[in-house]
């Protein structure tokens, strides 16, 4: 029997200490015309790390699928269990800098270590700054040039992955290159009437990537379809014997060391991802008065602790950290959102209905099959947006030439040595470069150039 809200209220649950949680078809209202999209997307996404799973702690695919899945559960979690308001995902922007130390491990055990490790300082850093609500100030003490520097560096990370992909299939990831940027950040593409098949496009801009980019890689030779029926039954036993921290065992300290800066990077991209959240979500609040939209970062810093800490406990460590925020799937599911009640009665009604399938479909041989050649190129796109999207959000950041060079110099030594190079040469250019009050001049002389550029617009 579902529940109604109150007009004006929050949706109604079941409260367990800080979460609520709510259940789908009682507290959530079930949408099957989302299912299918939104697993399907979900499994492309979510699976495109699984050859790197197999590459770095050389496991099986049977096992790092299982770990995927598991996750899956974890981000479904977020919405069903904890209650928490935002589409979940993974911190993408942190994936690029992850491999970059992943590549100074060795293959396996070290490897497993080393992200175990990482997992364990990111979830201490989250219940640190949840516990002390210090989260905000420490985002603000750390330098704008600085935070940019950072984020450049995974943008700087991320295409020279996929530059050093291009040969293996150069056919496939064009197409897939091409298409998603012109649906999501084409100028002349936007400028086009508001047809119902441009909003559609622009709506499924990742999935219309992979179908079409499936197809070519089919028609070049670069992908293979190989159809299995049946069910993928998950090698539970092995997993956990051989990733889960229960056999692997703690790291040493010298790992949480190592993994101490970047664990800081992970830490100040998620406060982005959460400022991010809030922001779009304020829109949707503006747009709907029948629901109260709880937002609480406080409990999104529980919530995030206790995904990345069950993620580690029932399967073991992924490539990328569980995060707030999907921002591609939050945007789409607020703007369905802000058509009304008769459209998405709950904000926590989209994640839940998008996310539902995702295991289930996971669990078919025939998905597995499907999907799995496109695996590539899923993860491509993501690292791709990814790039894009830090690029532009690093050099909005700052105002002047001195502040950019010493972003993209961030980021360049960042993305080839790792973050404790890019912090602590990004300490130095800061403070011989820009200084304490460099950045109030900066941001004084950005507000007198663009006046300049309107009056020279108007002259």
């Amino acid at each position: 029997m579902k529940i109604e809200r109150k007009y004006g209220e929050i949706q109604p649950g079941i409260k367990w200490g800080p979460f609520t949680m709510r259940l789908p078809g009682v507290h959530l209202k079930l949408t099957p015309s989302q299912h299918i999209q939104g697993g399907l997307l979900l499994l492309a996404t979510c699976g495109s790390i699984t050859p790197l799973m197999m590459t770095y702690f050389e496991v099986s695919f049977e096992v790092a699928w299982t770990v995927s899945l598991v996750m899956l559960f974890w981000v479904l979690a977020q919405t069903v269990l904890f209650g928490d308001i935002y589409a979940a995902g993974a911190i993408t922007p942190a994936l690029p800098l992850t491999l970059v130390y992943m590549n100074t491990l060795a293959p396996g055990i070290d490897a497993v270590q080393g992200m175990i490790a990482l997992f364990l300082v990111v979830i201490a850093l989250f219940l640190f700054f949840g516990l002390t609500k210090l989260g905000e100030r420490f985002n603000n003490m750390v330098p704008v040039a600085l935070k940019a520097g950072i984020i450049m560096g995974a943008a700087i990370a991320a295409f020279q992955s996929e530059i050093n992909r291009l040969p293996s299939m150069p056919y496939s990831l064009i197409t897939s290159w091409v298409i998603v940027l012109v649906l999501l950040f084409s100028i002349p593409f936007s400028k086009l009437p508001d047809t119902r098949s441009k909003i559609m496009m622009g709506s499924n801009a990742l999935l219309l990537s992979l179908l079409v980019a499936g197809g070519v890689g089919f028609f070049t030779g670069e992908m293979t379809f190989q159809m299995e029926w049946g069910f993928f039954v998950p090698p539970i036993a092995e997993t956990m014997s051989t990733l889960s921290i229960w056999a692997v065992g703690i790291p040493s300290w010298e790992v949480f060391l190592a993994v101490f800066p970047i664990a800081l990077v992970v830490y100040v991209l998620a406060f982005g991802d959460l400022v991010i959240a809030h922001t779009l979500l304020k829109g949707a609040d503006k747009a709907r008065q029948d629901e109260k939209i709880d937002i609480n970062p406080t409990r999104s810093h529980f919530v995030l602790a206790a995904r990345n800490a069950a993620q580690l406990m029932t399967a073991g460590p992924l490539l990328w950290i569980h995060g707030p925020i999907w921002t591609g799937v939050q945007v789409f599911l607020i703007e369905r959102y802000k058509k009304g009640r008769n459209v998405m009665e709950s904000i926590y009604d989209g994640p839940m209905n998008f996310y539902i399938m995702a295991i289930p479909l996971g669990l078919l041989l025939p998905v597995i099959a499907i999907i799995m050649p496109i695996f590539p190129v899923a993860l491509s796109v993501s690292l791709l947006l990814t790039g894009f999207a830090c690029a532009y959000v690093a050099m909005s950041l700052v105002k002047s030439n001195i502040s950019r060079g010493v972003v993209l110099a961030i980021g360049m030594l960042t993305a080839t040595y790792g973050p404790v190079w890019g912090i602590g040469v990004g300490i130095a250019l800061y403070i011989l470069l820009i200084g304490r009050h460099g950045e109030k001049v900066e941001e004084s002389l950005g507000v007198e150039t663009e006046e300049e550029k309107k009056e020279e617009a108007a002259s």
